[in-house]
């Protein structure tokens, strides 16, 4: 008699299931990828810490996590825990005097349903210094309390499960956001959308592995449906191809967090340090008539529209018999070749009377400031014609004419910063210029925002080649690509191996986090 063909799917799969758990070793190579560094603590330390950081203010937050912090409130506030998560108006007394030290708001937040997954509690008082370092002491003198190190909070979460790496250092990023677009970046990630794609490819990996696993071990006893292992090639060349994508992004998540390298070079006396103060609206470096002023790298961090820079005035290009002059071009150059973005400042005066000459005479200045890029040096500089100011206005309008649209030339815009004449139209392109390198952070889907993760996809993507090269010779030597490919994506949001670069993670974090 035939069975259906549910019920007989049903029989081959609790067969399938009964000769894998008695064989075993597959099994335990697959779990064994899987497994992550989440679980218990390794500290039942009760930990407390100020977590709204120092200095004189209105309200201070003090945060407690741990198994004693409901003998913390009790002996501070109250014999009685406040309802869960409401904030209740108590006075906060010593617990072995009982003098009252201050009357604040307390918040109970009993495990699991807190940010560490612990017993945690919140003291909010006055932000004084004396208030604040009276209740500290008070808290290290409550049994089985400790001041709480750097990020110890937030990892203590981790290891809760609370957060995955990749939410961790959204976290992180957005505690040291200084621009809108590093915010928006920043809280994308830590809500989850980036590490939610990697654990979306790592299912899609594990569900690969277990089909080629099973038809390593299976495919002779013909218990495996014809198919599998096409489906799972199939599979893995997909993700392969969306993680190249993915890291085909051009750096621009990295580049919006650590900030966008704009260097402004140019020939002495084009007025690149009067730039410089310009943009960042202070005497930031020397300005003189004399040639030469600056030689080593003037450094300034500017927002510009939002997006964070790193402003580099160096020093004057041309040849010196200086030796410290020397070095300074040296450097001024090394800097140009590792800008994100160039300024190349020219003396407007210094252009040809000629003006059909102006965009030759430029485009050979640009090749004696960038002689090599990678990119088209449309995308990686920015021509400023300075001191615009001292041409006479019908010269101005003949040159812009001149050289709009030239090939082979970047924009260019004429300004003066003495009189801030064409200030507002540079802004433009410059912001323009900025955002195309750091991309819209709330578009599209998720960027790479750190180094360790490009280095673990790259790493992955290798594995996935292993796959690829073995598929037909060595399905076992095939599989272990995919199996180290696994493990990379794991090491991004913390859950294979990531024990050995928690340290670096969590280093940054400040105290009370």
């Amino acid at each position: 008699m035939l069975l259906p063909s549910s019920v007989y799917r049903g029989v081959c799969r609790t067969v399938i299931r009964a000769l894998w758990t008695s064989r075993h070793t597959s099994l335990h190579r697959l779990l064994s990828t899987c497994v992550g560094v989440q679980g218990g603590l390794a500290d039942a330390d009760t930990i407390f810490a100020l977590s709204s950081g120092y200095g004189r203010c209105g309200v201070a937050v003090v945060r407690v996590s741990g198994p004693a912090s409901a003998t913390a409130l009790r002996s501070m506030a109250g014999h009685r825990l406040p309802p869960p998560r409401t904030a209740l108006l108590r006075s906060i007394t010593d617990p072995h005097s009982r003098e009252v030290l201050d009357r604040g708001l307390v918040l109970w937040f009993p495990a699991p349903h807190s940010f560490t997954g612990e017993d945690s509690v919140e003291f909010h008082i006055h932000g004084g210094p004396a208030v604040i370092t009276a209740v500290l002491q008070a808290l290290g003198s409550v049994p089985g309390t400790r001041p709480a190190e750097a990020g110890e909070f937030t990892r203590r979460a981790f290891q809760a499960g609370k957060l995955d790496l990749t939410e961790v250092e959204g976290l992180g990023d957005l505690i040291h956001a200084e621009t809108e677009a590093q915010r928006r970046q920043a809280l994308r990630q830590m809500s989850g959308e980036l590490g939610h794609l990697y654990r979306d490819w790592s299912h899609k990996l594990k569900r690969c592995l277990a089909h080629i696993e099973a038809f390593i071990d299976f495919s002779e006893d013909e218990l495996i449906e014809d198919g599998v292992l096409d489906q799972a090639d199939s599979s893995i060349c997909d993700l392969q191809a969306q993680i190249e994508q993915h890291l085909r992004d051009e750096r621009r998540g990295e580049r919006l967090r650590s900030g966008v390298h704009v260097v402004i070079a140019g020939a002495t006396n084009a007025g690149k340090s009067s730039l410089l103060n310009t943009l960042c609206q202070r005497p930031a470096a020397i300005v003189s008539p004399i040639a030469g002023t600056t030689r080593d790298i003037v450094e300034t961090a500017v927002d510009i529209g939002g997006f964070p820079v790193l402003l580099s005035d160096t020093a004057g290009l041309r040849d010196s018999a200086d030796l410290v002059e020397q070095e300074g071009v040296r450097r001024a150059r090394e800097r140009v070749q590792q800008a994100d973005l160039t300024l190349l400042v020219v003396d407007s005066t210094c252009l040809p009377s000629d003006l059909q000459q102006a965009a030759g005479f430029l485009s050979e200045h640009l090749r004696s400031v960038l002689p090599s890029q990678e990119q088209p040096v449309t995308d990686v500089c920015l021509l400023v014609l300075n001191k615009s100011d001292l041409l006479p206005e019908t010269h101005r309008q003949k040159l812009k004419t001149e050289l709009r649209g030239v090939s082979g030339l970047p924009a260019v815009c004429l300004m003066s910063c003495q009189t801030n004449e064409g200030l507002k139209d540079f802004l433009t392109m410059l912001q323009s210029s900025v955002k195309t390198l750091c991309g819209d952070p709330l578009a599209g889907a998720p960027t790479l925002t750190q180094a360790r993760h490009r280095a673990h996809l790259q790493q992955c993507v290798t594995a996935l080649s292993q796959f690829q090269r073995y598929r037909d010779s060595d399905l076992a030597l095939a599989a272990e690509g995919v199996r180290l490919a696994l493990t990379s994506l794991g090491r991004i949001t913390g859950r294979v191996g990531a024990e050995e670069i928690l340290d670096i993670i969590f280093k940054d974090f400040c105290i009370g986090k």
